[in-house]
């Protein structure tokens, strides 16, 4: 091994030092315990998809899982097929469909605020680890829901449950409350170039 070689190790073995004892100090700071709340939001594809692989991991930690999908209405997602066969999670399709299929706002409010009495109650369960609100974000841009309830209740749940929140235009105020918050950007997708939406991928 030549000089060049070993002066390029030595380097990287300082710099992994010195991030290991960055990083150490942050984990020995962190030293809070609670439920926390998500938001995956932004144009990009996966907010869905990340919040349930969320849900697998609780299960492997033996939580209790609530899902309660606004907009959505169909039920023939991968996810749900297998979510819906784990006995520790309570899935819940409240949706009429895309906005833009329905077209009616005064039923997609009625649908909005059903799916919300059933996020509450999951929200106030004690005995959920983890509650899911799918497309939330859809429903509180179009303000089929008052965000500042939402809000409010979500504030309010037990304080060891986790929540994650996805869609797209994420309100301020959700922003504001959450502990974390994840912009999914739009580099590419295959829909533009005409891929219709594949089971597996899309849904």
């Amino acid at each position: 091994m030549n000089n060049a070689s070993n002066d390029k190790d030595a380097r990287h073995a300082e710099r992994m030092q010195r991030k290991k004892a960055v990083v150490d100090e942050k984990i020995a700071a962190a030293q809070i315990e609670r439920g926390v709340l998500l938001v995956n939001t932004g144009n990009g594809k996966g907010k869905s998809s990340a919040a349930f692989g969320l849900v697998a991991r609780a299960l492997g930690h033996g939580m209790k899982v609530g899902v309660v999908q606004f907009i959505k209405g169909r039920s023939d997602t991968g996810e749900e097929a297998f979510f819906r066969r784990q006995p520790d999670v309570a899935w819940h399709v409240m949706g009429d469909g895309f906005t833009w299929d329905t077209q009616d706002r005064s039923r997609d409010v009625a649908t909005a605020e059903a799916a919300w009495a059933q996020a509450r109650a999951l929200l106030q369960d004690p005995a959920i680890g983890l509650v899911v609100l799918d497309e939330l974000n859809i429903a509180l841009k179009y303000r089929y829901l008052e965000v500042t309830q939402v809000v409010a209740d979500l504030l309010a749940r037990p304080s060891h449950q986790h929540v994650v929140v996805t869609g797209r235009a994420a309100a301020p105020e959700l922003i504001e409350a959450a502990d974390t918050v994840t912009e999914m950007a739009l580099v590419k997708h295959a829909f533009a170039n005409g891929v219709k939406a594949m089971p597996g991928v899309e849904f």
